[in-house]
């Protein structure tokens, strides 16, 4: 799980010397006065968390080392899904074992069963047939209860059904299995085989790999960790991605517009100066107020953001570096 902020490392700033204090000077967007804006470089963060709990295998990373696109962050262990992906495993062997058993059909010696089965009980109706027709020959004449009768009634009866249940098992054993059965057994393996991917998903993402190209900027696990789905692990930062901001009043951002190109100068790297080019212009919030435009108080004067980019590549420069603008020398 990959959640870009924007991160900016903080730094002090001093007043204009033999000048009254000034209520900007506790901003980071200007330095003396007006006439020489301060900007801050900036970078894109990657907060990298897992989407799975466990507790912390291995970190194979350090902090400031630089990782290439699919590096390996973090590893995550966890026994119990582990454990669930071998039963979901062994659920998957089952239920092919169950739709394969159903399309081989009946065993042979199944339908001879139930055959013989057939015969057993055709042969009782023959049996109960005779029975009943003496007792019924000598119920006739007198010679036997019509209690006996009845009794032979029953009994030639229950045969026939016997004979009924016996074929149809029969019936059944020949015919094998029906068209739903194989459906469900189809459907138990579909299942079976879900449930596999559902448990491998979550055993992919114990493993944290680096979305892009990058330096490691915090390490904030370390091995033996308990940690949740959500939590930050890695912050990665891309370093190929950085820009000078500049917090401007409107009355300077008058003369400026996206596309404009002037010099910076880095005071980290012996006040060397690049060139940078206007990306963006952004208001800021309400709050972010400079002063009225007249003493008696009439509008206040609004704050934007600006976002300029080296124009050529400065492997030197890294976030938190001030960089200083001669505004006066610009216009």
């Amino acid at each position: 799980m990959t959640m870009p902020t924007d991160k900016t490392e903080a730094a002090s700033t001093s007043s204009a010397r033999n000048k009254p204090p000034d209520p900007r000077a506790d901003t980071p967007e200007f330095h003396g006065d007006t006439g020489t804006p301060r900007g801050l470089s900036k970078k894109w963060a990657y907060d990298i968390a897992a989407r799975v709990d466990g507790r912390v295998g291995e970190v194979p990373v350090e902090r400031g080392q630089n990782v290439a696109a699919g590096a390996v962050l973090v590893r995550i262990d966890n026994p119990e899904t582990i454990a669930q992906n071998q039963q979901s495993l062994a659920a998957r062997i089952v239920a092919e074992a169950q739709l394969a058993n159903i399309k081989v059909g009946t065993r042979a010696e199944v339908i001879a069963q139930r055959k013989a089965e057939l015969e057993r009980a055709q042969a009782s109706v023959v049996l109960a047939q005779k029975t009943y027709d003496r007792i019924s020959q000598l119920a006739g004449h007198g010679n036997a209860p019509i209690a006996q009768l009845d009794q032979a009634t029953d009994s030639l009866h229950e045969s026939q059904q016997a004979v009924d249940q016996a074929r149809s098992a029969f019936d059944q054993a020949v015919n094998g299995y029906t068209k739903e059965e194989h459906e469900i057994a189809e459907a138990n393996v579909g299942k079976a085989i879900a449930d596999i991917k559902a448990v491998q998903s979550i055993i992919d993402q114990m493993v944290v790999y680096a979305p892009v190209a990058s330096q490691v900027y915090q390490r904030n696990v370390e091995p033996g960790e308990y940690v949740s789905p959500g939590v930050p692990l890695i912050t990665l930062i891309n370093l190929d991605d950085l820009w000078i901001h500049f917090d401007l009043r409107e009355d300077l951002v008058k003369s400026l517009k996206v596309g404009d190109r002037f010099d910076v100068r880095i005071p980290a790297l012996g006040d060397r100066r690049i060139t940078v080019e206007v990306k963006l212009i952004a208001t800021k919030g309400e709050y972010a107020s400079w002063r009225a435009t007249r003493a008696t108080g009439d509008f206040d004067l609004r704050t934007f953001s600006i976002r300029a980019y080296p124009v050529e590549k400065v492997p030197e420069l890294r976030p938190g570096m001030s960089a200083y603008l001669d505004w006066r020398a610009r216009e």
